[in-house]
């Protein structure tokens, strides 16, 4: 059993996808990061980074828990323990490692600060420097879906001919495509990938991770 600590972000369906993907069984923890429930000193124990997701499991190497944070951390991790999600072959595995980390480094970041500019700043926030915001990192999500688009022209995935942690890592950011005022016809291979992994069925389900009700029975017991 998997202890999954996480939220309805980009970075916390990244792990819950993963878990349905390899079939898993994890019990869910609601970390309301809208309360500041990520700086208690019980999550703090577990990350002391303060971010979600973290996971503890219960059956980790040798049988002994495992605390770990870092999404990306934790799919190598799931996918080194289930043996799924990695290519076999040590060529192919270091591109899809490859393509992981380029999420980590460069979606990751650009699509969060972009979403920020446009959707969470403050209300009081000088008009130029959202300007600025929205003109740097909107523009870097573009480049970002133009390097996307030119990698699955060539490639059915990211990581290659077969699906891998880099997508399931990256999908969560395109799948809020909308959000960013991106119309998915200017990268037609980008628009192919997102559709045939959007439908699976592991992924629809970890992309409803929490979901509302279990986020509204975790706000019910915290008031109780």
């Amino acid at each position: 059993m998997i202890d999954l600590y996480t939220y309805r972000t980009s970075n916390g369906r990244k792990v819950s996808i993963m878990l349905e993907e390899c079939g898993l069984d994890y019990e869910l923890h609601v970390v309301d990061i809208t309360r500041g429930e990520q700086d208690a000193a019980a999550f703090r124990a577990m990350n002391p980074n303060g971010r979600i997701p973290a996971i503890i499991d219960r059956n980790g190497p040798d049988g002994a828990p495992l605390s770990l944070f870092e999404s990306g951390a934790i799919l190598l991790y799931l996918a080194q323990k289930t043996e799924k999600f990695l290519p076999p072959d040590e060529r192919d595995r270091w591109v899809a490692v490859q393509w992981l980390m380029w999420q980590m480094g460069g979606v990751g970041p650009s699509f969060g600060q972009a979403f920020h500019f446009l959707h969470q700043f403050p209300d009081d926030a000088p008009e130029d420097e959202i300007a600025y915001g929205r003109a740097r990192y909107g523009g870097e999500v573009s480049r970002l879906c133009d390097v996307m688009d030119a990698r699955l022209a060539e490639a059915a995935f990211l990581g290659g001919d077969d699906y891998s942690v880099a997508d399931i890592a990256t999908y969560p950011w395109i799948a809020l495509h909308k959000w960013f005022g991106l119309d998915l016809a200017r990268w037609p291979h980008l628009r192919r990938w997102c559709g045939e992994v959007g439908a699976r069925p592991a992924v629809r389900r970890g992309m409803d991770v929490p979901t509302r009700d279990q986020m509204e029975e975790h706000a019910q017991s915290r008031a109780e």
